[in-house]
């Protein structure tokens, strides 16, 4: 399951309910590959989205003041601690800023709310938010992190902290290591090592012992079995 199969679980299940990444699904049906990846590299995408998802990444994204501004917020919303590794660790800003491409009409309320929180800081602080220090940082967040508490004046600024609150999370929990936090298993494989012998019995049924070795194996549960015209495994 790539990243794009489990934002659409966490859609599903409202985690994610505060984003449409319908046109995250969308595909070309024409491909430009030049050599097929390999399946690490598809990670669950067919040729077509992995060429589409290496366009995206050529396009031009955030600046680099701009990207330093999504990090500081992001590691504010999804911060290391003794259970967490953090929204940077699992590259949430880069995610960010491959959504925007992905999904641009995203991306210029995302930069309004970097030019919002730019002004919010130098008007405070006489510097822009990326030079602030931490505990500057936090006091401008305090101020629209809680919809139902922040000020009038600070509405556009509430705005933008939920989109990048349903950002971060969306990316930090559709990483490997958000999924292992959330605890969620999915259609993992168990062992199965055939029915149980008195079942068998029951019925007067048994096993080839040459069937049994050869396709009750669980090292070998998650190859691809190859076969001849014959029935045969080849792999």
């Amino acid at each position: 399951m790539d990243r794009r199969e489990n934002l659409k679980l966490l859609i599903a299940s409202g985690l994610g309910s505060g984003l449409l990444f319908t046109t995250a699904c969308k595909s070309q049906t024409d491909t430009t590959i030049d050599k097929l990846p390999s399946e690490s590299e598809l990670y669950g995408r067919t040729l077509e989205e992995v060429d589409r998802d290496k366009k995206l990444q050529e396009q031009p994204g955030f600046s680099k003041t701009e990207m330093l501004a999504i990090t500081i917020i992001c590691e504010i919303i999804v911060p290391i601690d003794r259970d967490c590794v953090g929204a940077t660790a699992v590259g949430v800003p880069q995610f960010i800023d491959f959504i925007a491409k992905d999904m641009p009409q995203q991306k210029l309320p995302i930069q309004g709310g970097l030019m919002w929180i730019d002004a919010e800081a130098n008007r405070r602080f006489q510097k822009p938010f990326v030079d602030c220090t931490a505990a500057q940082h936090i006091q401008i967040i305090d101020d629209i992190a809680y919809p139902d508490t922040a000020k009038p004046e600070f509405s556009q600024g509430v705005t933008f902290f939920n989109l990048m609150r349903d950002l971060t999370m969306t990316g930090y929990y559709t990483s490997k290591e958000g999924l292992k936090d959330l605890g969620y298993q999915g259609n993992m494989p168990n062992e199965w090592d055939g029915v149980p012998p008195n079942v068998l019995a029951k019925h007067n049924l048994s096993y080839d012992d040459k069937w049994k070795d050869q396709y009750i194996k669980m090292e070998n549960r998650n190859k691809v079995v190859k076969w001849d015209d014959k029935g045969n495994v080849l792999s």
